[in-house]
């Protein structure tokens, strides 16, 4: 063999074991998540029979054909869904820096708005800006703390509503008394004034109108903007009017705090609160946009930002936990030993430092947030590079989101998951020690996970835990004849009870102690 012939074999010799490598590797590419077939423009073809509105009993049926990752296609954007409870603790907490982002919507741009609020902004500067401030200067324990005495007024408000007969004495629809009550609070942590029923009746359903309008109508914007925005402008009108409204409404109490706070917080009505949301809102700077405030009509986005995320998700809470105690009076009464026990019978209220106490009150919370979470889906993430989820590809730049009802629900990782057992959360329970902010590992997660979980996680346990305890010490809670609870679900901003809950409310104390209030 001559000099050609040894260089040529060393070469082949050389390039064999790499050439099988690249062809091992070209193997192994990960490819898309498996999902039905899509058309050009329009996404995914089930978008011919099914409305991005309801999405979710189609995505169960996906999961049923396809495992716990699927993909559809909304016009050309890519989405992801997981439900996987080890899945999804892998792609939010240990890459959370991957799916940080946010994907940005088309109704947004649309509508003539920007992103500069906490759960709309890119991950960057901004962001984190906001989210420190509402955390630190409104959501810090000792901040919310300044408003324990605005829960016990709005608690006041709460038993005075649910006293009031209903129009022939006909049995009360007591979710709309939580999403009053929750609106009363809401509102003055906001604005830092107490108002009156008609204001934050106003205040309520201008919110109220918009965010369901929003959820329900605007999804079409996703597929074609550039042709949607014209076959759908009397949907974009409608919405703006609706941002309008609000506008009207929140001005006025932002430019009054203004002015309270040139006064220095002098004359101090009855009414007013020395801090609020608004005022750490009128000091921010947006640094990466020359050291410049905040605009009012950033500033209202962000206070009705506020208002949604800590009414209407704790008012549908409210109505789950007190239907699953309707239909469980053991557990409802057992629930009362305890709070009886804690509590003096000479104080007006069940005190946040009593429900401190009280580790039943907790796992029936918590049992209700694993079985009824308010929002049965996370705010969507947007990969921010290419990254790998269950052995498939998630190209950068396409949106992921994570079934919550899914993981809670799971028969696999839950003993019974569709039975209401509190006693589940105590210890030897299925679910002792678990953690809601899924640091540790998710097993369920109604505030998200990673590093855009909810920041008004303790607030929101802190009102839940409050108002529950207070509820079932003034009332026992009874099925009615004829309204008897059902637990089928219906998709507005959040999932609610189709059949909104109608029960009899036998008060507990007597009058006497009653008197003294």
């Amino acid at each position: 063999m001559d000099a050609p012939q040894h260089l040529l074999l060393g070469a082949l010799l050389f390039l064999l074991p790499a050439a099988l490598l690249l062809v091992c590797a070209r193997g192994k590419r990960l490819r898309l998540p498996p999902g039905p077939p899509s058309l050009p423009l329009l996404g995914s073809v089930v978008w011919l029979t099914n409305s991005p509105a309801e999405i979710e009993p189609l995505l169960r049926r996906l999961f049923d054909r396809h495992g716990p990752v699927v993909a559809l296609r909304v016009g050309a954007r890519l989405s992801v869904f997981v439900a996987d409870r080890r899945l999804a603790h892998a792609a939010l907490v240990e890459r959370s820096a991957a799916l940080a982002d946010r994907p940005r919507l088309a109704s947004v741009r649309l509508l003539g708005e920007n992103d500069n609020t906490i759960t709309r902004a890119s991950y960057g500067p901004v962001w984190r800006l906001l989210r420190r401030n509402l955390v630190a200067e409104t959501l810090q324990p000792s901040r919310v703390r300044l408003f324990a005495p605005a829960r016990a007024w709005v608690r006041r408000v709460l038993v005075d509503k649910l006293e009031e007969p209903g129009p022939d004495a006909a049995p009360p629809r007591v979710v709309e008394t939580f999403q009053y009550a929750m609106f009363c609070l809401l509102v003055l942590m906001c604005f830092g004034e107490r108002l009156d029923e008609p204001a934050v009746r106003a205040i309520a359903a201008a919110q109220r109108e918009s965010l369901i309008y929003l959820s329900r109508n605007m999804t079409v914007f996703a597929f074609i903007p550039a042709v949607t925005k014209h076959l759908f402008r009397a949907r974009l009108d409608k919405a703006r009017a609706l941002r309008r409204r609000i506008k009207e409404l929140y001005l006025p109490l932002i430019n009054a705090r203004r002015e309270y706070r040139k006064r220095g917080g002098e004359p101090k009505k009855e009414t007013t609160f020395e801090h609020s949301y608004v005022d750490t809102l009128l000091d921010i700077k947006l640094h990466e946009d020359g050291d410049r405030p905040l605009t009012n009509d950033e500033i209202i986005l962000l206070c009705s930002e506020f208002l949604n995320a800590g009414t209407d998700t704790t008012s549908t809470g409210l109505q789950w936990i007190m239907a699953e105690l309707v239909k469980n009076p053991k557990i409802q009464e057992k629930l009362y030993d305890e709070i009886k026990a804690a509590t003096n019978d000479d104080k007006e209220e069940v005190s946040e430092e009593d429900v401190h106490k009280m580790p039943y009150l907790k796992a029936v919370i918590l049992e209700g947030l694993r079985k009824h979470p308010p929002g049965h889906f996370v705010l969507p993430h947007k990969a921010a590079e290419d990254m790998e989820i269950g052995g498939y590809l998630i190209p950068k730049g396409t949106t992921v989101n994570f079934m919550v009802a899914e993981m809670g629900r799971d028969e696999r990782e839950w003993k019974n998951p569709m039975e209401f057992s509190p006693e589940r959360f105590l210890p030897g329970g299925d679910g002792e020690g678990v953690d809601v902010t899924g640091t540790k590992g998710i097993r369920m997660m109604p505030f998200g996970a990673g590093r855009r979980i909810c920041a008004g996680l303790g607030m929101a346990m802190l009102h839940l835990e409050y108002f529950v305890a207070n509820m079932v010490r003034e009332f026992e809670w009874e099925e009615v004849p004829g309204e008897e609870v059902d637990f089928a679900e219906k998709n507005e901003f959040t999932t609610v009870m189709m059949k909104p809950l109608r029960p009899r409310l036998v008060p507990r104390r007597t009058q006497k102690s009653m008197s003294t209030h």
